[in-house]
């Protein structure tokens, strides 16, 4: 069991490491905006998004290390990791909310859009049985979508994460009693 100042440290800790989580995720954004017409960015932004988890985990496993001395339960690792990916989240939706909100001008929904309606697009769509109507109304709904309504669907798909990788990464994580690491 944590006593309070075990659960604050654990916190800031958990602060620092999801800002660094945040700041990988926002390049990683960044890189996936620009990469909407530069297929090298759009890489760079899938491999940043692909390594955060274990990023995280190397996190995990450094605090364990060098603030917990080399012990850490499972609770205490999957809060930990669990915490990196609320901060995280956090901070990367209020970034996405900015950037869609006040310098986007309606960019991504437009390119969105444009390959959706492209003849490549309505191909596979009627490949997979979608009417050309059902494509106008999803091709609306886009339209309507708002920055809070993306923002909050990538927010809520972070913490899941989070919440599903937690377990893994904090049974891999755990030590009791300085265990030899392999």
């Amino acid at each position: 069991m944590m006593n309070p100042d075990e659960y604050r440290q654990l916190q800031a800790f958990a602060r620092i490491d999801g800002l660094y989580l945040a700041l990988a995720w926002i390049v990683s954004f960044a890189c996936y905006i620009m990469g909407l017409s530069s297929p090298m960015l759009s890489m760079l932004a899938s491999v940043t998004a692909i390594a955060s988890p274990f990023f995280a985990g190397r996190r995990l496993t450094a605090f364990r290390d060098h603030v917990r001395e080399g012990i850490i339960s499972f609770r205490r690792g999957a809060a930990y990791y669990f915490l990196i990916f609320f901060y995280a989240s956090m901070l990367f939706a209020l970034a996405q909310y900015v950037y869609l909100a006040f310098l986007d001008h309606g960019y991504l929904v437009n390119t969105y859009l444009e390959v959706l309606s492209s003849d490549e697009a309505k191909t596979m769509f009627k490949a997979y049985g979608v009417t050309k109507r059902e494509l106008n109304d999803m091709l609306a709904q886009m339209q309507q979508i708002t920055p809070v309504d993306f923002v909050l669907n990538v927010l809520v798909m972070n913490v899941l994460i989070g919440g599903l990788l937690c377990l893994p990464f904090a049974a891999w994580a755990r030590r009791r009693d300085n265990q030899p690491t392999l």
